[in-house]
């Protein structure tokens, strides 16, 4: 395959996921700020622009941090390289000059995805029709997901496309992990507080954990348990085991299929290396923040 065919098809589904976790960032934001006053909504919206590192672009050309100007700003904004609506143009696009590895399911679910997506943010969204439109985003990534699954041959053009999803999962996973400890939080004191367990419970249903979570520990929100699973789980294909596991495998087909080995597969296993039979109080000595940058690090690489 060529490399620039490998890098359209691992950019398309990079930008996809990129925009489906936004959207998922944007809800649980949503969520929370309906029970907080008005200043601490405020403080929310503002968590919210942090975790995806667009704080400076923000501040540039918005004074304050309200629900209608960070929703509009995330969702569809042009001065927002990172915006949803971005996203979704660069899948598309991306998903144009590799039409050829793509089967016509996968086409035009992404193409259906734009279209409907573009025509729901031709207007700046007005509060009632924010759950709408980041409804409809997870509703296409799904589809677009269920086609690659029945569809697609599972040859170096369905790894490379494994690879953009998990790449792109487990680098949101650990920033978000990354801003909770050194961001979200106003001091280290506190944690276990209620408002700690309060932000606990927003990353929880940030990337969709949090029914999975109750279940697995019968409704007890911990901090530490919560880290835990979103770390170290490999049965909640959002944890960072998980994903990383998904790109050895990927990683390991493309060896096979090529007969040959790249330095991108001694980092993946290295990475899983220090997942696997660890427990979380190894990786919390070892400091988090620091084990967050180093899976960052290699995700980015």
């Amino acid at each position: 395959m060529l490399g620039r065919t490998a890098n359209g098809i691992v950019w398309t589904f990079r930008y996809l996921e990129r925009a489906e976790n936004t959207a998922r960032l944007i809800d649980a934001g949503q969520r929370i700020a309906l029970t907080r006053s008005a200043h601490e909504s405020s403080g929310e919206w503002k968590s919210v622009i942090q975790t995806v590192g667009l704080q400076s672009l923000y501040e540039s050309v918005h004074e304050d941090y309200n629900g209608a100007a960070v929703v509009n700003f995330m969702l569809r904004d042009k001065r927002n390289p990172g915006s949803v609506m971005a996203m979704i143009e660069g899948a598309r696009s991306n998903a144009r000059m590799v039409r050829t590895s793509l089967t016509r399911e996968v086409w035009e679910a992404i193409n259906d995805c734009w279209m409907d997506v573009t025509t729901l943010m031709a207007r700046p969204l007005k509060e009632r029709d924010w759950m709408a439109a980041l409804a409809a985003i997870r509703r296409h990534s799904a589809l677009v997901r269920g086609a690659l699954a029945g569809t697609m041959l599972r040859n170096d053009i369905y790894n490379f496309m494994r690879l953009g999803t998990f790449l792109e999962r487990s680098d949101n996973m650990a920033r978000i992990l990354d801003v909770k400890y050194y961001v979200l939080l106003p001091s280290l004191s506190m944690v276990g507080s209620s408002l700690d367990n309060v932000q606990w419970d927003n990353v929880l249903r940030s990337v969709s954990a949090d029914s999975a979570y109750r279940w697995l520990n019968a409704g007890r929100m911990h901090a530490r348990g919560i880290a835990q699973f979103l770390i170290l789980d490999q049965r909640f294909p959002r944890s960072l085991a998980f994903c990383v596991d998904k790109l050895v495998d990927n990683l390991g087909y493309l060896a096979r299929d090529y007969g040959n080995r790249m330095p991108s597969h001694d980092m993946a296993e290295a990475l899983a290396g220090s997942l696997h039979g660890r427990d979380f109080d190894t990786i919390f000595d070892f400091g988090l923040h620091q084990f967050i940058l180093k899976v960052r690090r290699v995700t980015r690489e």
